[in-house]
């Protein structure tokens, strides 16, 4: 029986190598682009998913952010009375439902990735960062569709002269890029937590709605205490909401240093957080 020697295996033409080990800081995205098909099966699969089975179908898509806005409404506006800086009640909560929808979309579904796909993980190799990315890039769509039942409000008081947008709705590209890239990256560091540390996904819902109270969802910061802004103000979800409020309803507090200091610490946190995900993903059905 002849053996074949390491050399005689490196001569052969092989397609893909596929190697256990792999460099700390190597985010493995060229494997992403090359399974890109994948991901679109993986969209598609969340998108028929979420109607699949149910009543009304896509039609969750409306009653879901009108019935949370109208909720916010009579709770917030009429009840607590909370100001909403001039703009109409019902616009200016459903901006924040709409927005706040698409993050915590992204993080409370990212955020239980190992434990929701473990049977798939465990068949097939793919890279594993598609699941992550695939609901990003569902709720997007998601998203879209809120977004544009929010539009359609939007033209009604545009018209009779309530609010009026500016140039500043231009950088709602740069908004969807940061809660997309927040939603992931805090999804997929969680994820990899609970791998080890089950009881991190009791906290998941509980840290979730905190963080919405810490976010301008139901206030604008032009109402916030002095000092209390200066400490809301590190949250880099705080510009995104008030950036998309001046640009689309013309009321807001933007400055162009917290957009930077956003766009940045979304970035820097998805770099870190890809490399300890693709670092847990290898040894995780171990512990899944």
């Amino acid at each position: 029986m002849a053996i074949e020697t390491e050399s005689d295996l490196g001569s052969e033409d092989w397609d893909e190598i596929l190697e256990p080990n792999a460099a700390v800081f190597n985010l493995r995205l060229r494997e992403v682009w090359l399974y890109r098909d994948l991901l679109y099966l993986f969209t598609y699969r969340d998108i028929v998913s979420f109607y699949k089975q149910t009543i009304l179908g896509p039609l969750w898509f409306f009653i879901q952010p009108i019935f949370t806005t109208l909720v916010y409404v009579l709770v917030f506006g009429k009840i607590a009375k909370l100001s909403s800086d001039g703009i109409p009640q019902i616009l200016f909560y459903m901006s924040g439902v709409v927005l706040w929808n698409y993050f915590s979309e992204c993080f409370n579904k990212t955020a239980t990735v190992f434990r929701d796909n473990a049977a798939l993980f465990g068949k097939v190799y793919f890279p594993r960062l598609l699941i992550p990315l695939s609901i990003v890039t569902s709720n997007l769509i998601r998203f879209a569709i809120q977004f544009g039942l929010f539009l359609a409000l939007l033209v009604y008081f545009v018209a009779i002269g309530e609010v009026t947008p500016n140039a500043w709705a231009l950088l709602l590209p740069l908004s969807v890029f940061v809660m997309a890239t927040l939603g992931l990256a805090f999804g997929m560091l969680f994820s990899a937590l609970t791998t080890k540390y089950r009881d991190l996904i009791f906290l998941l819902q509980f840290g979730v709605q905190l963080l919405m109270y810490a976010t301008p969802v139901i206030y604008p910061m032009s109402q916030i205490p002095e000092g209390i802004s200066g400490v809301l103000a590190w949250n880099p979800l705080a510009p995104v909401f008030e950036l998309t409020r001046l640009g689309f309803l013309g009321s807001g507090t933007v400055s162009i240093v917290g957009l930077i200091y956003a766009a940045t610490f979304a970035v820097v946190a998805f770099l870190i957080s890809t490399v300890i995900f693709n670092r847990v993903e290898r040894t995780f059905m171990d512990s899944v």
